[in-house]
């Protein structure tokens, strides 16, 4: 095989190469030599990474219009990015998950710590949900969808264009089935001992968050033979998991209409329709209109969308987890369990914890931690990378 030739852009002189050499994916477009030749590459572009004295680093693919200008790719600068690497990099993520999972729901890919940047890939038996979240994703998602259909022998692929991430990197937000008949119904996925139901096409992100699993677990097993206030539910996550485990009833509080609906399909496909009941509204207020009635709950779980999706809105989202934290705690019963969570990369661990802490501390309250969750196995961390632990759970007794 020929060794391609490939074009070369290079770190300027105060950049640390080390970072790269010690497993950082990424290239800020402040710390590239920006000549007229890197900003000319079309985003997706390969190109080899050189550190300032011309030294070989790796293989990266670039984006002008990015702030992440340079994505690691591949630790050779001579590898050939082609569909036989394609799939030799999805069959090394698909041997984790069979290792991990006896049924085909899970993600498949997630991004950079499965050595495919930007990429994110959700399996749900045999349709597959891709997010091609950087340029060269986009650029080679027809080999991107041959090799997924060649490792996993999925029917069935939908591109979901989603997310501010594809913003960031100058895409569009066009979804699209780009191969096969997307499902006409939710898809069942059995996860915990309940039954959930994923709009593929229609519901947020790729449909389900799987990265909640084991949180789901943990928690069910808080709940046994109580009331369980599962807020921001989406589908069901946690209400769902509690009552298959054996909580006498639960509420999942949402904004959404189609995501409470799916919640209700949820609990009649899991046989727990009876003692489960939903409540739309904004999560504030309706936690306030609770807290004002009186309820009190054995098992409260918070699980937000992103209050702090970036660092410039760090401060406003540490107050919106503060905030809910004090409401939360307000409605569990006395020796209950509180449990609170944050999908916010900028909001690190400490952050969000003392933030949690602050209010239950409003609410009156104190409390024992007694577990930290993170995202299950399929989403695996790059330990150079920061961003790809980007949730956390808090579990509290009060």
């Amino acid at each position: 095989m020929n060794t391609p030739s490939y074009p070369v852009v290079r770190l300027r002189p105060k950049a640390q190469p080390r970072a790269i050499r010690h497993g950082f994916p990424w290239v800020y477009d402040n710390e590239l030599v920006t000549d007229r030749r890197a900003r000319g590459l079309a985003p997706g572009s390969f190109a080899v990474l050189e550190d300032a004295d011309r030294a070989p680093l790796a293989l990266v693919t670039v984006n002008p219009n990015s702030r992440i200008i340079g994505r690691v790719i591949d630790r050779d600068p001579n590898a050939v990015i082609d569909r036989n690497w394609l799939e030799a990099k999805l069959s090394r993520a698909l041997a984790l998950r069979a290792r991990l999972y006896d049924a085909p729901f899970y993600r498949l890919v997630h991004a950079e710590a499965d050595g495919l940047p930007g990429l994110v890939i959700d399996r749900f038996g045999d349709t597959a949900v891709i997010q091609p979240n950087a340029a060269w994703a986009e650029m080679m998602l027809d080999d991107l969808v041959a090799a997924l259909v060649a490792v996993t022998g999925v029917t069935c692929v939908i591109k979901s264009a989603s997310g501010r991430a594809r913003a960031l990197e100058g895409l569009d937000d066009v979804s699209a089935v780009v191969l096969g008949q997307a499902p006409d119904a939710p898809v069942k996925v059995p996860m915990n001992g309940a039954t959930y139901m994923a709009d593929l096409t229609g519901g947020q992100k790729t449909g389900l968050f799987f990265d909640q699993r084991p949180n789901h677990a943990f928690a069910a097993g808080l709940g046994k033979g109580g009331k369980v206030l599962d807020v921001f539910s989406h589908v069901g996550g946690f209400a769902l998991a509690a009552l298959s485990a054996g909580a006498d009833h639960a509420l999942a509080v949402d904004g959404s209409d189609p995501a409470l609906a799916l919640a209700r399909e949820g609990a009649e496909a899991s046989g727990v329709a009876a003692r489960f009941e939903t409540r739309k509204g904004d999560a504030f207020d309706v936690m306030a209109a609770l807290a004002e009635e009186g309820a009190r709950f054995d098992l409260v779980v918070c699980d937000p969308p992103a209050f702090a999706p970036s660092k410039p809105a760090l401060e406003a989202g540490l107050r919106a987890y503060e905030r809910i934290a004090r409401l939360g705690a307000s409605l569990v019963a006395e020796g209950g369990f509180l449990v609170l969570c944050s999908c916010s990369h900028a909001a690190d661990l400490g952050k969000f914890h003392n933030a949690s802490l602050r209010g239950i501390g409003r609410a009156g309250r104190q409390g024992q931690q007694i577990h930290t969750g993170f995202a299950g196995p399929d989403h695996p961390i790059l330990p150079q990378l920061a961003e790809s632990g980007y949730l956390k759970a808090l579990f509290f007794r009060l």
